[in-house]
């Protein structure tokens, strides 16, 4: 059971997607220790079955692969709770500056991919990429290799000394690194899902009573986000001039993002499509790991059947 009286440790990635969680708790009294993962949700995942974060919010295919694979460890750690972010987010698909032999997407067939962790959105992510390219043959990788390299700052140095041929980030990520000539971009793709969702640590949810500090967080980051989106100038401050964005790339990411009016609550027929799209990537194995339904958390997650 989780000590009620402590507050809760919150996984984040710090990218210009925490801009309403910083919010929630600057203005709104969310007492909670913020922890920052700059390398994704993959790293959450482990975090959170190993007890050192209470809720993580990050990428929806990431934590549906983490509790839908045949090796899911017990009960899976953690359920989705909440959903942050409705909008689906465009991964940047990109080499390095100097990899002429790199010309589309469709030159990646077989080569090696740079991910995050394993289990990642960045690795899960290129699974989508070999399905919509038909890249997928039966018992066979569709890359070479798959090259954990942990951060963002390791993925780019990689493309570009060969340890990697290319990897998949956040476009407004990226960004910078294009603009600088650091990096090159080959292409894109959209997850053909909401992007973000909120999970807890099973400890929290006993017996569909969810902890009091749960709820106190989902009401707080509702705020949070009310604030955001009346605050635009604010947020582009911020993101400007604390994280890694151009004014510029700040002000264009706000006209491609909306974030959920209410956090709490997941709907079911988004997991159920992500599982079914991450089954025909081969990510998922039909009958094996949790079915979408035990993935969310009864009485809380699960309002939109």
């Amino acid at each position: 059971m989780a000590d009620s009286a402590q507050p809760l440790r919150i996984g984040f990635v710090p990218e210009h997607f925490s801009t309403p969680l910083h919010f929630a708790q600057k203005y709104f009294g969310l007492n909670a220790g913020l922890i920052p993962f700059p390398s994704g949700t993959g790293h959450m995942i482990t975090a959170i079955r190993s007890g050192e974060i209470d809720v993580g919010i990050g990428l929806t295919e990431a934590w549906v692969a983490g509790l839908g694979k045949e090796d899911t460890p017990g009960d899976g750690g953690y359920r989705i709770v909440g959903t942050y972010v409705e909008t689906p987010l465009c991964w940047a698909i990109s080499t390095g500056a100097k990899r002429p032999e790199i010309t589309s997407v469709a030159s990646l067939k077989g080569s090696k991919i740079g991910i995050s962790r394993i289990g990642s959105g960045s690795q899960v992510m290129g699974y989508v990429l070999a399905d919509q390219q038909g890249w997928l043959t039966p018992g066979e990788s569709p890359y070479a290799d798959f090259v954990v390299l942990q951060t963002f700052e390791n993925l780019r140095k990689a493309v570009n000394d060969g340890t990697a041929d290319f990897f998949m980030w956040e476009h407004f990520t990226s960004k910078r690194y294009y603009d600088n000539g650091e990096i090159r971009r080959v292409g894109e793709i959209y997850t053909p899902w909401s992007s973000w969702k909120i999970v807890a640590a099973t400890n929290l949810l006993p017996q569909n009573n969810p902890d009091k500090r749960l709820l106190d967080l989902l009401k707080k980051l509702d705020e949070g986000i009310h604030y955001f989106a009346a605050h635009q100038d604010e947020a582009v401050k911020y993101i400007s001039t604390e994280l890694d964005y151009s004014e510029a790339d700040a002000r264009e990411w706000l006209r491609t993002v909306r974030f959920a009016t209410k956090t709490e609550g997941v709907d079911l027929k988004v997991i159920q499509s992500c599982v079914d799209i991450l089954r025909k990537a081969g990510v998922l194995k039909e009958g094996k790991g949790l079915q979408p339904e035990s993935m969310l958390a009864k009485g809380l997650g699960a309002q939109f059947p």
